[in-house]
Parts: structure tokens; sequence; C-alpha cells
């Protein structure tokens, strides 16, 4: 408003967000027993559609009409006080001393309604001044945000009395702001206590609904206060062991809710490099036992299936109880760093730009050769390189040295899927989380299984891409053929060998990505073979939608779950035990938000020049140097 002084008989009014009338060009702003608008019902509306009383007007119950006389006096910025409320009659009048203002509502006989008895609807005097309001309450803050926090439960406490200041006209203070949209949560989602004891009525529900499923809550000591809750759909259980690479990553995000906590989550990545979530675990703290125990749960769902599958690769920041739980569990695999967490520590220690593009030059190179060049380039400028290397072995990270396959995949894509899971949630109970994060698989599994439908390619788009760009670059090779499978590749730059039958190339690329490279590319088209049939299965269209050919069925709402149930097959708690919430509670103050640092984890950028005639600013690719094709 412009302007929220309000003299005698001067009274606006403000309707959802613009500025109205009441009465339009009436002068006193009456509220007689003309023709007016009735009482609409409670909920996320206003109680009285244009704020007019009549007499003889109902109302459900007091309650009702308290609430409704509370809306009139906040419209029309006026003080209410009551006389007289208990179950047979409710009395109110204007607060200024003389005003004649004053409503009698009684109970109807024989019913739970009130009807309005006496109406004196004229006020003489000049309302409230100023842009506070005694019947602005807590409560009143609360239903007037429901609405808004049912759709976005991030609706923060600043947004909260802005918007009020602006739709009604009243200013209410942060704090009035923080506990009416807790109370709003609470209503409309229950409150963080009752979240903890619907986990076992509610894994049993995934159970039930989505059979082959694996949901599981833990508690601990003797009050069964939370201590871990294990979640994992059938359908994302089977489009990774029949369909996704075998390649996992593993990260966790911290909760900030009102009991704090942290979320795990192993995580997939399918054929068109999208985040595949395949298991996720919420524990009441981020300790080596809690990760030994998820990578335990993780191994148990795969089962027998991962002795058909090829060696797992995982990739994660290695701490201590990643490390040894990763060791334990699946003591076969190739367990790598994430190169945002290496890259980072680096850059932290060492903060020195050359030093770090010669770093990233090494993370790149192919070979050992290259490899150990780049690390001597490195010492000649710092000797204390050669003691990081100690503390973060190339084995684990380096493309030249780690023996397991990426895929391309260097850095954790899952750690901003996680952050943004903990932020979308954190002010949600514990089962409207993770129907939150049921959610949002649902719509990935519908969503991409019907895009997939429209692809005619044999590989997905970004491996389409991928392998029309190396056959372009194979146009600028010498192909020698030695025998049936393995073939001479030369260029200007060096030589490769490709073996068409066990699908490597020397340079490694093939063997790295999982597609053929340039230079593969090259062999297979001199033989007249279609480079797309050799890239990993996993790539082709085919197996994008086996991946997600399974479907992840919908929850009944939890008024229609059992209060009592089975105990949980597997292991966890019964259905009817209670779970308290865990003894962490979140500490007073703003809690800190965690910024994630991205930076650019490509090749340093150089000055490109062509492998064949020797040019400075163009490739091999676009050289217009035209080059005989030589058969073998």
């Amino acid at each position: 408003m412009a302007n929220h002084s309000l003299g005698a008989g001067d009274y606006s009014l403000v309707v959802g967000v613009a500025e109205q009338s009441l009465v339009g060009d009436h002068p006193n702003h009456s509220l007689g027993t003309g023709d007016h608008s009735l009482v609409v019902g409670l909920g996320e509306q206003s109680l009285v559609a244009d704020h007019s009383l009549v007499i003889g007007q109902e109302f459900a119950d007091v309650e009702t009409c308290r609430r409704a006389l509370k809306e009139i006096a906040i419209a029309l910025h006026f003080d209410l006080r009551i006389v007289k409320s208990d179950r047979s009659r409710f009395i109110a009048k204007c607060s200024k001393e003389g005003c004649p203002w004053r409503v009698h509502v009684a109970k109807c006989p024989g019913v739970p309604t009130f009807s309005i008895r006496t109406l004196h609807g004229e006020h003489t005097c000049e309302g409230v001044r100023n842009l506070h309001h005694q019947q602005a309450s807590v409560g009143w803050v609360a239903r007037s945000v429901e609405a808004r926090l049912r759709d976005n439960p991030q609706y923060k406490p600043k947004e909260i009395l802005q918007d009020i200041r602006e739709q009604h006209g009243v200013a209410v203070s942060y704090m009035q702001a923080w506990r009416g949209k807790e109370r709003s949560m609470a209503a409309v989602h229950g409150t963080f206590e009752e979240g903890y004891r619907l986990l076992p009525a509610y894994c049993e529900q995934i159970r039930k609904t989505n059979p082959g499923s694996i949901a599981l809550v833990f508690a601990t000591g003797q009050e069964n206060c939370f201590q871990r809750l294990f979640i994992s759909y059938r359908a994302s259980i089977y489009g990774f062991i029949n369909a996704c690479r075998p390649l996992l990553e593993l990260d966790r995000a911290h909760l900030k809710g009102k009991y704090l906590g942290t979320l795990l989550c192993a995580s997939a990545i399918d054929a068109d490099d999208a985040m595949f979530p395949l298991a996720f675990a919420i524990v009441d703290a981020e300790t080596d036992e809690n990760w030994m125990w998820f990578l335990s749960e993780l191994r148990k769902l795969l089962g027998v299936n991962t002795e058909s599958m090829p060696r797992i690769t995982i990739l994660s920041e290695r701490q201590r109880g990643v490390a040894e739980a990763v060791e334990t569990h699946f003591p076969s695999a190739f367990h790598g760093f994430c190169l945002r967490y290496v890259s980072e520590n680096f850059r932290d220690e060492f903060k020195n730009s050359k030093l770090v593009n010669i770093f990233w030059n090494a993370v790149y190179a192919l070979t050992a050769v290259e490899f150990e060049a780049k690390v001597a380039e490195m010492a000649e400028i710092s000797q204390d390189v050669m003691q990081w290397f100690h503390r973060f072995p190339p084995q684990l990270w380096a493309i030249a040295y780690f023996q397991g396959v990426r895929y391309g995949h260097f850095t954790l894509g899952i750690t901003e899927l996680l952050y943004n899971w903990a932020l979308e949630g954190h002010e949600l109970p514990i089962v409207q989380m993770m129907e939150h994060i049921r959610h949002q698989l649902t719509f990935w599994f519908n969503e991409r299984r019907n895009m997939s439908m429209g692809w005619n390619s044999i590989l997905v788009p970004s491996a389409e891409k991928r392998i029309s760009e190396a056959i372009a670059d194979s146009h600028c090779y010498q192909v020698l053929r030695a025998n049936e499978i393995e073939f001479e590749i030369v260029s200007t730059e060096r030589t490769n060998i490709v073996d068409i039958q066990r699908r490597v190339c020397s340079c490694r690329r093939w063997q790295l990505y999982g597609l053929p490279c340039a230079h593969a590319a090259a062999a297979l088209i001199s033989c007249g073979q279609n480079a797309r049939l050799f890239g990993e299965h996993c790539f082709t269209a085919a197996s994008y939608r086996e991946t997600y050919s399974q479907i992840i069925n919908p929850i009944p709402d939890k008024s229609q779950w059992k209060e009592q149930g089975e105990g949980a097959d597997g292991g966890g708690a019964k259905a009817d035990i209670i779970i308290r919430p865990p003894k962490t509670r979140r500490p007073p103050g703003r809690p800190k938000k965690k910024v994630l640092r991205v930076e650019s984890f490509k090749r340093p950028k150089r000055v490109v020049q062509c492998g064949r005639c020797h040019m400075l600013g163009h490739s091999q690719k676009k050289c217009t140097l035209q080059i005989l094709q030589i058969d073998g």
C-alpha cells in the first residue's frame, strides 16, 4: 500500500495481491444487513468472500467464526477485542473506546453451527494507523502461507513477511514468520517426529507396492531412536544390473533439518550420461560404521548378480570410512578418486597456476611415459609435489595408471544431485523427503523411457555424437591392414595399433570410453564394418530402454497404511515399533550454506597445431592438405 494511515471511515482492503476498495465509494464502510456474501469454507482461501457480515450469517463452529472475524479485522485495519468466547456464544467489539462496532454470534439450537444474532456494523474510529496488527498471530500467518508452502517448502520467512506486508498491509516479525511457517509445514506435511514414527509402515508400503525393492529402517537404544534408513527400488536394481555400465559413484550430503543426519547415495550413470541413483540411505551421522553398513546393504542387493558383471569401478572422495567399506564389501572393485576432490586439494595446497596446468596435463596423459614427464616438470617447480603424490597415489586417479574403466567420468556427478535433494528436502519430515526423491525418480523413469521411444539410431544420442566425431576424424589417417583383426593406423604424429577383435587401440581411448576411437573407426571402415556396432552394448538405444523398462509404482496416502504390520524381511525394525527421532538436534542460529565449487575439468587450453602440415590454428581433422588412403 502506498499509505497505510487510515482515517475515520476510510478503510482499505487488500484482496489477493491487488489493492481494492471494500465498498467502492461508500463513505462509511458500514457492515449491515444488506445483500452480502456469506462465509466460505476453511482452508487456504479467505474465510469471508468479501469481508462482509450480515445478521443470520452462519459459521461451521466457533473457531471458524473467530477466524473469520480476525480476517475481517486485519483486512479492514481495526483491532478486535473478544468480549466472550465459549461453546455457546462469541461476542466481539472494536477495541477503540466509543466505537459502536460490535457482533454477537450464538450457537444454533440442535446443530453445531453458529449464527450472527446482533450486529452493529459501522465504525466511527480511525482504525489501526500503523502496520502492526494485534490479530496477525502466528496461527494467522500459518493459515495465510499454507497454500504457498504446499507447493514450495523452500518458502523463506523473509519472503513470507514481505508478501504479507504487500498483500495484507500488515507487518509481522521474522520470528512470527518463521514460527508460522513451522506450524503450517506441520499441518501440511506432518511433524518431524511423526515422520520418524511412520518409517516402519512406510518401508512396508515400499516393499508391498514395489516387490523386490529394499526398504529397511533401524533404531538404536532402549528408546528406539532412529539410526539408519536404506531404500533401493527394484526398478533401479534391475536397470543397473541388466543395462547400465559397471560404474558406481558414492557420495553424501549433510542434512540441516531439525534432527540433522546425512544422506548417502550410490548412483550409476545411464548410457546417455545421466545420473541413475541405485540406492540411498539416511543415517544419524556420517561415521565409518555407517559407511560400512551402507556398502554392506549395497552388496546384498546386488547379490550374486555381480558375478556375471564385469569388475565394478567405484568413484568417491575415498574418505577413510568409504575406502575401508569398499575394500571389505567390494574387494575386487577398482576404487578411484573423484578428480574434483583431488584437483581442489592440489590447488589449495600449492596455489600455483602453472603447477595446476601441468597437473591437468598429467591427469589426462594416456601413457605412463607422458605422465612421468609431466611429474618431472612439476618437481622442477616444487619438490613438495612428490610428497603430495604419496598421499594421492596416481594409481587411484591418473588416466595413465588407473585400471578401472570410468567411461570418461572423472568427477562425481552425484554430488550436485545430493546437494539439491538435501536443499529441497531438509525442511520436510523424513518420509516426505523420501517421497520427494521417489517422485523425482518416477519422473525420470517415465520421461527417459518415453524419450527413448522416439530414437531411431543404434546408439543413444551422446554416444552417437561421439562416434560420428570419431568417424569424421578417421579420414585423416592411413590404414595398413596387418591381418584379419589387426590394423596399423598411421599419422604424422604417431602410429597406433588397433585390434578389432579384442576392441583395443594403443591410444587407449577405445578401452577408456567404451566406444571406438578415431583410429578404430578408420580400421573398421577400411574393412567395411559399421563402427557403431563396436561400442559396448550399454551404449545402445535398446540397452537404454531396458534401463528404464521397469516402473516405480506409487505409494498410497499414509491414511491408508495399516498401523501395524509384519516385520521387515532381511532385518530392520518391525512395522509396529515406534521410532523416535535421533538424539542429535540442529544447533541454534542459521545453518551455514555449503557452496559447491565448480571448476572446469577439461584439459587447459593450448595452441592447436596440425599433425599433418604442422601449421598452427587448426587440427589435423580440419586440415585441407589431402593425403592418400592406403589399404593393406
